[in-house]
């Protein structure tokens, strides 16, 4: 299979660089994906799970924040502000920034106040989905 140069960097770390045959992420839309010779594309990743695909039938996950994405001549580039593999993943941490999460949207709140909670619950609950416990 056909594959393309895939470059996931974070705030701390480059997470990623290397060849990748498929990659999924997380848009406004829903799921996207991303194959070899994909067109040129400059989008927004939203807090969530993403999976890329190494080799044939190796696939590796992560957890990121929001950042962006761009396609172009066969490289595909992600600036998020945090990735994690789902081994990195404090559940402890995680649950407890749920827990804060939803105490702060129950509060009254401005609406740059309320988008940031919001944001922090989306990536706690991604952060536990992606650890394997129950998000509920």
């Amino acid at each position: 299979m056909a594959s393309f140069t895939l470059k996931i960097y974070s705030c701390d770390r480059v997470f990623y660089d290397g060849p990748c045959q498929k990659f999924i992420f997380p848009s406004h839309d829903g799921e996207m994906e991303i194959m070899a010779n994909h067109v040129k594309l400059t989008t927004t990743v939203e807090v969530g799970i993403i999976r890329f695909e190494i080799k044939d039938g190796e696939w590796q996950t992560a957890v990121v924040s929001d950042g962006l994405l761009e396609v172009a001549s066969n490289q595909v580039r992600v600036i998020v502000y945090s990735c994690e593999k789902p081994e990195e993943i404090d559940e402890f941490r995680a649950e407890a920034a749920k827990e804060r999460a939803y105490e702060q949207l129950s509060e009254k709140q401005s609406i740059m106040q309320y988008n940031i909670s919001r944001a922090s619950l989306a990536r706690a609950l991604a952060r536990l989905k992606s650890a394997g416990k129950n998000t509920n």
